[in-house]
């Protein structure tokens, strides 16, 4: 290889590695999400031509983050004949003091979490939030968010220009939120990563049951925000996100059909992931500052040190489950401890709650309701309203994975 293609190479591992830390201090100097990615490619296409020159610099980060800036204001300068308020901001960018703690490691690692709480803003729609983080903090191409979330490229880019117009004209601060608003702004960081996560772990629709790219994002995401913010909710979405990993492989076959958690092959459960994610919840649970996140991550906790389904500890989950009900009331919270009482109480039990649940209508259309019912009526030997209840989920599926699995259970029925 020669020395040119070696320092491509060289410049495409410090691309890898330091863009993101790159492009968020540029926000923060610019002002702009447009602004400052522009500046971040100019910055690395002059090092593509200078460094094979000169070498790579001592701190690669300040150089691009110096060059991309003097970029920028070079490029309004020249673009200011056909504007003149670029020659104003041109301006005012070269004569803002710069100090030296913009470039070392606490610092830009102040601007990620910015970012990140820039990009989750709530004034932003829930959508918008989604794609912007995974564009702006991950660094996903558009057509790769789109082929995730099954949107069509040209709707996701809208989608993210109208997020990054909103930001400008409302003048949303590019900031950490103070102590006394953290709470709030952090719980919709935290649901932001975890419908993320979620949508890697079990998508929402098309072929495959899972993205293994997007839930690896999501937890890099997590992993991020735990380093920079130690918050006992962050490690405990965190903890939830890595128990919920370590079962992956185990959750389809190798045909690719859905395995339940009862019938999967524990041993092929990731036990580094498992005993990381238990150390963070016992700590978000020392801490006595937790919330739901960090009690959902105890729950797949108990599933991850059974060895075996029998040795579930389904009293543990219930309870648990009615600590989580009291601190966040949601029907599928209700509905995952009605499936927990069935197994420590009876089947009968739990269709006694889920048919409650559904009487109130919040489910009805909700299918994982309806397969839950027909899994414990078929359990019953309830064949007719297992039937039932199955076909009434398959309606509601849009899943393929989970739209094959209700079908075949489906077909095992006794006539």
């Amino acid at each position: 290889m020669n020395d040119a293609a070696s320092m491509g190479l060289q410049v495409e591992d410090v691309y890898r590695e330091e863009s993101r830390r790159v492009f968020a201090t540029l926000i923060r100097l610019l002002g702009d999400f447009d602004l400052a990615e522009d500046a971040l490619h100019d910055a690395f296409a002059a090092a593509l031509k200078q460094w094979p020159r000169e070498g790579i610099p001592a701190n690669p980060r300040a150089w691009l983050v110096s060059t991309g800036r003097f970029k920028a204001i070079d490029n309004l300068r020249r673009r200011a004949r056909f504007n003149a308020s670029l020659a104003t901001l041109a301006e005012d960018l070269d004569q803002t003091t710069i100090d030296a703690h913009d470039w070392d490691d606490e610092g830009v690692e102040d601007d990620r979490l910015r970012l990140i709480f820039t990009c989750c803003h709530p004034a932003l729609a829930s959508d918008a939030r989604i794609a912007l983080t995974l564009r702006e903090v991950c660094g996903l191409t558009t057509e790769e968010i789109a082929r995730a979330f099954l949107t069509a490229p040209p709707t996701l880019a809208q989608r993210i220009v109208r997020a990054k117009a909103k930001i400008r004209n409302a003048r949303i601060p590019y900031q950490v939120p103070s102590r006394a608003e953290l709470p709030q702004r952090l719980e919709t960081v935290l649901r932001v990563v975890y419908l993320v996560f979620n949508e890697g772990y079990s998508a929402s629709s098309g072929e495959s049951l899972t993205r293994a790219d997007l839930s690896g994002e999501a937890i890099r995401l997590g992993r991020l925000l735990y380093q920079l913010l130690p918050e006992p909710e962050v490690a405990g979405l965190l903890a939830l996100m890595l128990l919920h990993e370590s079962r992956r492989t185990a959750r389809t076959s190798p045909e690719g059909d859905l395995v339940l958690l009862e019938d999967q092959d524990r041993s092929l459960w990731d036990q580094a992931l498992i005993a990381e994610g238990t150390t963070l919840v016992e700590q978000s649970l020392r801490s006595q500052r937790f919330g739901p996140y960090t009690l959902q991550a105890a729950i797949s906790g108990v599933h991850a040190s059974a060895s075996t389904p029998e040795a579930t500890d389904w009293g543990e989950i219930v309870g648990l489950y009615d600590v989580l009900v009291r601190i966040e009331p949601s029907p599928v919270i209700d509905l995952n401890r009605a499936v927990a009482v069935a197994m420590r109480d009876g089947p009968a039990a739990g269709i006694a709650l889920i048919d409650d649940l559904l009487a109130r209508g919040e489910l009805e259309k909700y299918y994982l309701a309806h397969s839950a019912r027909a899994e414990l009526c078929r359990r019953l030997g309830r064949f007719a309203e297992a039937r039932d209840a199955y076909e009434r989920a398959l309606s509601l599926i849009s899943q393929e994975t989970e739209r094959r699995f209700i079908q075949q259970r489906l077909a095992a029925l006794p006539a």
